[in-house]
């Protein structure tokens, strides 16, 4: 009797063991968990590119920062990220993506991205405004004169205006928002945690179709 119920609860652990792996293993929806982009998007050739579309004026996306963050310190080899600040048709978000863009062309965005989110949500300052953007950024050490002149270069124009058309073809309906190798984007199904998991799956995804091309 003693053997029969021992064989018994290693038959039922098991059974609990295969369910617990199947649901983490679960299949993604479309519709709830991602969503296809048509036309797809030409991503990098060499890597399973991930792009995140965000504002600084999103509170969400501020939320998200750091689990975002976290996440791409342990991006696998085959992968790539990049940000792009978002732009709908009406460009109240311009000038946040032209704040973007001036930091990336100074390499200050390592030092300040993260400072720029805290500015806007923590301190409530109004970094839509040039005046008090420039007071902020020379208080952070940014020299006054180098600032000015690249916000105001060809190169950032144009970057913007490429950010502008990625958001209007990836059809974004708000952000933060997700883009796996410019063919999915990844829907938040409740928590960023859930996100980011999503974001592995399509990862995961895109790299078994390519194995079978």
């Amino acid at each position: 009797m003693r053997a029969w119920r021992g064989f018994l609860a290693t038959v039922l652990a098991t059974i609990g063991l295969c369910l617990a792996l199947g649901a983490g293993a679960a299949e993604l929806k479309e519709g709830r968990d991602f969503r296809e982009i048509s036309p797809p998007l030409a991503p990098d050739k060499t890597r399973i590119e991930v792009t995140e579309f965000f504002w600084y004026g999103c509170p969400h996306c501020f939320d998200f920062e750091p689990v975002l963050a976290a996440w791409v310190k342990n991006l696998p080899a085959d992968v790539s990220f990049r940000r792009v600040p978002t732009i709908f048709p009406n460009n109240k978000w311009a000038p946040g993506a032209r704040l973007y863009y001036t930091l990336e062309a100074m390499n200050l965005l390592e030092k300040l991205h993260s400072e720029v989110f805290k500015a806007i949500h923590v301190e409530r300052q109004r970094l839509d405004n040039e005046k008090i953007l420039f007071e902020w950024v020379a208080k952070k050490g940014v020299d006054p004169k180098r600032f000015s002149e690249t916000w105001s270069s060809f190169g950032v124009q144009s970057r913007v205006q490429q950010a502008k058309e990625l958001s209007q073809a990836a059809g974004l309906e708000g952000v933060p928002a997700v883009m796996v190798h410019g063919k999915y984007l990844a829907l938040t199904p409740g928590t960023y945690q859930e996100l980011v998991a999503n974001i592995d799956q399509l990862v995961a995804r895109v790299r078994a179709e390519s194995v079978k091309k």
